[in-house]
């Protein structure tokens, strides 16, 4: 297999194709690399006995069927997650056997109703379930395949004794995936964690996610109000300031197509002010620093309905109409970006070809 993906833009099954099925099941994700993407990403939580499963948040009442079972009924809660007060029912709060009883659901069943039909048929999985579906889809394609690995509110989980950096070490190396290397991606939305993970030993690329505003969980914590905001992750001097710390960024789709910046293309755009040089990046301007600074470029999420898509690109008025999905998911990819998570990953693959084809 070679050790590089062999086309540009990186297609990434964004929680398996939950476009299609029910995120973060194994048939989401064997889906996924039947339609062609290059890697798969999973959302990492842990459970109360340290085993990392797959879920958007740790918070699992809108992602699984644990309301319909009468015996979790007390393990209902209200709990404060990076800031922001949360009630349901949370992945520390079970083992992982409990946790194997549940059925998946489709998060935003309301507008994939054909991804919902299938709610209640799948459970939940772990890690460990997804690095042998990875193994056995690279087998049978005979390429490379990657895991795009995201760790979810890494400083509560280690505050409560659950460390997702040790806890997935362990993972890695009971897989066969020794360090990670060539088939590992981490991410996360707080630093700290991939500087964790670093100093574990773990290898592979390590990409800072980049919220459309705020700042990161982590850094809060320690820095309270001064804690730096994002938006100064992407201007010049702080992407220069990852270099030699991290191997990329992941922004939003609207920082690379903001309604306000226009064309996606060479958009230097400042937001709330500020010189140039100091200045929070976007478009392709965005895009091109970072490639000078030697950091690579990820963009979320590539979806197409209207609801997710920005206004000059919506068809209709239904929220969960497509619209036009091919324009807005070409000029993502015109801004020369690295990688694309995709919901629904062969129509990623189907840009990608059309615009390598000219």
């Amino acid at each position: 297999m070679s050790p590089l993906p062999t086309q540009h833009p990186l297609v990434i099954g964004h929680r398996g194709a939950p476009g299609y099925r029910p995120e973060h099941t194994r048939s989401a994700y064997e889906l996924a690399f039947a339609l062609g993407a290059d890697a798969v990403e999973p959302d990492l939580v842990a459970t109360r006995d340290g085993v990392l499963v797959l879920r958007h948040e740790n918070e699992i009442s809108g992602t699984t069927d644990v309301a319909r079972h009468p015996e979790f009924a007390g393990r209902r809660t209200t709990r404060e997650i990076d800031g922001t007060a949360l009630t349901g029912w949370f992945t520390e709060d079970f083992t992982w056997a409990e946790l194997s009883t549940l059925r998946a659901t489709e998060r935003l069943g309301t507008l994939r109703p054909a991804s919902a039909s299938f709610d209640g048929r799948y459970p939940v999985i772990r890690l460990r379930d997804l690095f042998g579906i990875i193994d056995r889809a690279a087998e049978e394609r005979g390429r490379l395949l990657r895991m795009v690995a995201e760790f979810k509110h890494a400083s509560y989980f280690a505050g409560i004794g659950l460390p997702l950096d040790e806890l997935f070490d362990a993972e890695l190396d009971a897989a066969g995936w020794g360090d990670g290397r060539d088939r590992l991606i981490s991410e996360s939305f707080e630093p700290t964690v991939l500087d964790d993970l670093a100093a574990r030993g773990v290898r592979g690329e390590k990409v800072l996610l980049i919220e459309g505003s705020g700042s990161p969980a982590d850094l809060v914590q320690t820095h309270g109000a001064s804690a730096p905001s994002y938006d100064s992750f992407v201007t010049d001097p702080g992407l220069r300031s990852l270099v030699g710390r991290f191997d990329g960024v992941s922004v939003g789709v609207p920082r690379l197509l903001d309604a306000d910046a226009g064309a996606a293309r060479g958009a230097p755009a400042a937001r709330g002010g500020g010189s140039l040089e100091g200045a929070p990046l976007c478009g392709a301007a965005l895009v091109d620093a970072a490639h000078a600074a030697g950091l690579t470029v990820f963009t979320w999420t590539l979806r197409p309905e209207n609801r997710f898509l920005l206004a000059r690109f919506r068809r209709g008025k239904g929220k969960s109409a497509w619209g036009d999905w091919q324009g807005a998911f070409g000029a993502v990819l015109a801004t020369g970006v690295d990688g694309v998570f995709v919901d629904q990953p062969d129509l990623g693959i189907e840009i990608r070809s059309e615009l390598a084809q000219g």
